[in-house]
């Protein structure tokens, strides 16, 4: 149930950190207010610093970001004269961070009550733990109701949590959730910059290749928005074919940079790197796999086959490499004709249930 990690009881606040949120806003100013007082209000028990990092904004986010300030001396603008981009963006403001802990907060997600003082708690109880983080609650128009309430502490040792990533290939973290230990941050270094998509995993990644990992279990840390301008929607084509080609393929280059950087030191290493090799050249197959049991015609199957045997040479003699051959012999049939469909649309229901299931209950 626990992947090898020590669940324990929650101890509260001793003294008062320091926690320093860093909001980098490129016109969000619709969603800047409501951001900003999640982090400053409904926090007891820590000190707040707010960094809000204005990447040239087009609407009102720098006026809402400096009248915020100046009913607050909590909080902070740093002010772009030209648009830099949000990795540029994100490292600027992490750079300013003063405070003991960090958390880089989109402006148009919030946190939940409570979440900072509790991530503050595990973070200084577990002086080995590089990072905190929980539940994340998505949601499109008004915020649902948050748990306060859980008891529990889960902590993992990073190579544990980094071999689990490594089985999966996935991210378990959306982003608002996680709160950095400042130390951990400035030894691993800022956001990659030839990693725009999946800069965050790779964040991940690297802090668990140098620190243990900490879950806030059976409460909600944070609120992740939805919506029309979400930035994975525009500028990555989230929930399109390509979109799901990108992901892919930076999820694997997070690998790779994590074991060719901080990680290239871990006793089991290359045994991990191989396991993520295999993960994802498996997924992009599975992406074929399921392309030829729709009948989707228009699905971009030679750049999938391609990172596929870009990632891993032998992909043809797995059982994932073996299913799309015979795919193949039968052709792109869509699903009532499709012989081989059910069984696997049945397998891929069921791990996506129980990826969200754990993810919920245990952050893995």
């Amino acid at each position: 149930m626990l992947t090898k990690g020590r669940r324990r009881k929650a101890v509260p606040l001793h003294r008062v950190p320091r926690v320093s949120v860093v909001i980098p806003c490129y016109n969000y100013g619709r969603y800047l207010r409501q951001c900003v007082e999640s982090v400053t209000q409904n926090q007891p028990g820590i000190e707040v610093e707010v960094i809000i990092v204005d990447d040239k904004s087009t609407d009102d986010s720098l006026a809402v970001a400096l009248s915020l300030q100046d009913c607050d001396t909590r909080i902070r603008v740093i002010r772009h004269q030209q648009n830099k981009g949000h990795i540029a963006t994100y490292n600027e403001g992490l750079n300013a961070a003063t405070g003991e802990f960090v958390l880089l907060l989109s402006a148009d997600d919030l946190v939940t009550p409570g979440a900072l003082p509790r991530a503050a708690a595990l973070l200084i109880a577990e002086p080995s733990v590089g990072m905190v983080y929980g539940n994340a609650i998505h949601f499109s128009k008004d915020l649902p109701e948050s748990r306060s309430e859980g008891t529990d502490w889960i902590i993992w040792s990073g190579t544990t949590w980094l071999q689990a990533r490594c089985r999966s290939g996935y991210n378990v973290i959306a982003s608002p959730e996680a709160v950095m230990r400042t130390a951990v941050l400035r030894e691993i270094g800022g956001y990659r910059a030839d990693l725009p998509h999946a800069g965050d995993f790779e964040m991940w990644l690297r802090t668990s290749a140098v620190s243990d990992i900490g879950f806030v279990a059976g409460v909600d840390q944070a609120y992740y928005r939805h919506h029309a301008t979400n930035m994975n929607k525009q500028d990555f084509s989230s929930g399109t074919a390509f979109g799901q080609l990108i992901d892919l393929k930076q999820r694997w280059q997070s690998f790779e940079a994590v074991f060719a950087g901080v990680g290239r030191g871990l006793m089991d290493g290359p045994q991990l790197l191989e396991l993520a090799r295999r993960t994802m050249a498996r997924q992009a197959l599975e992406n074929v796999n399921y392309a030829y049991a729709r009948g989707f015609r228009d699905f971009p199957v030679g750049e999938f086959e391609a990172l596929a045997n870009e990632i891993h040479w032998d992909m043809r003699n797995t059982k994932t490499g073996r299913a799309l051959a015979r795919r193949k012999r039968l052709g792109m049939t869509a699903l009532p004709l499709h012989p081989l469909w059910a069984a696997s649309a049945c397998r891929w229901r069921l791990e996506e249930l129980c990826r969200r299931w754990r993810r919920s209950r245990i952050g893995m």
